[in-house]
């Protein structure tokens, strides 16, 4: 999402530099889908409800610290989105 530009003036720059997953393991060739899905989940959540007033000065985030998920059963896809909402919720914070 490097760049997306929002109507509204807003632009954002997203880069996930590192992803550290706790308890989570993901079958090397399982990966890509799920770095694609994050990606394209947190995007989505990022321009249909926005981001905490807080967080629109510009300034950079070095790290966010999302909440905790429930995987039942690993599924990239179900995971990914899980995933970033986690996230998206820790830039609210």
């Amino acid at each position: 999402m490097a760049g997306s530009n929002w109507g509204s003036g807003m632009n954002i720059n997203l880069h996930i530099d590192r992803l550290v997953l706790d308890g989570i393991s993901i079958q090397h060739d399982q990966r890509a889908g799920l770095k694609t899905t994050i990606e394209n989940e947190l995007e989505r959540l990022l321009l249909s409800n926005g981001i905490d007033s807080g967080m629109q000065s510009s300034k950079s985030v070095h790290a966010v610290t999302g909440s905790s998920i429930f995987i039942e059963k690993p599924d990239p896809l179900k995971t990914g989105q899980q995933i970033a909402g986690s996230v998206y919720r820790g830039i609210g914070k």
